[in-house]
């Protein structure tokens, strides 16, 4: 009995430039997903700003800006942040999916938005705590420190509960 070697298969090589197109392509795609996702964010913040701005009295550019009011500032950076957790957490339950993360997204962040809105009325009602009060102070209140602490909470709660 004669043993002849058997061929051993040998994996061609790539043609040129395969691999640089399908990097190129996914790198494509990514930096597309990354720009949408920004934006969307970006335009979350905005309306959040916005919103807060219809709930607290007064302009708050200008109670920021100008009067440079520690309750307003605390109170509006807590509300974006809360936003940019439940934008942050739809980004990453979206699972690729770029469309439906994107939409997932838009629907989270107004969601959120308007529950923080919500819940910054009713700690004006139940707990007796007016924004308006607040952001008239020129000195930082517990107040505020305690209605930024809600935002956040809501922001990460509505963020895990998009996970």
């Amino acid at each position: 009995m004669i043993l002849t070697p058997q061929p051993v298969p040998v994996p061609l090589p790539s043609p040129v430039g395969v691999e640089a197109i399908s990097l190129a392509e996914t790198l494509g795609r990514g930096a597309l997903a990354i720009a949408a996702y920004a934006a969307l964010g970006v335009i979350l913040l905005i309306i959040g700003f916005y919103v807060i701005d219809m709930a607290i009295p007064g302009k708050l550019s200008h109670l920021i800006k100008s009067d440079r009011n520690p309750n307003a500032t605390l109170l509006t950076a807590s509300g974006l942040a809360a936003v940019g957790l439940i934008v942050a957490a739809s980004i990453w339950s979206s699972g690729g999916a770029l469309h439906e993360g994107l939409l997932a997204t838009a629907v989270f962040g107004l969601v959120g938005i308007a529950v923080q809105t919500v819940a910054m009325i009713a700690f004006d009602k139940i707990a007796g705590m007016s924004v308006r009060d607040l952001v008239s102070e020129p000195e930082l209140q517990p107040g505020a420190r305690l209605l930024a602490v809600t935002h956040l909470v809501i922001g990460l709660i509505t963020a895990v509960a998009v996970i």
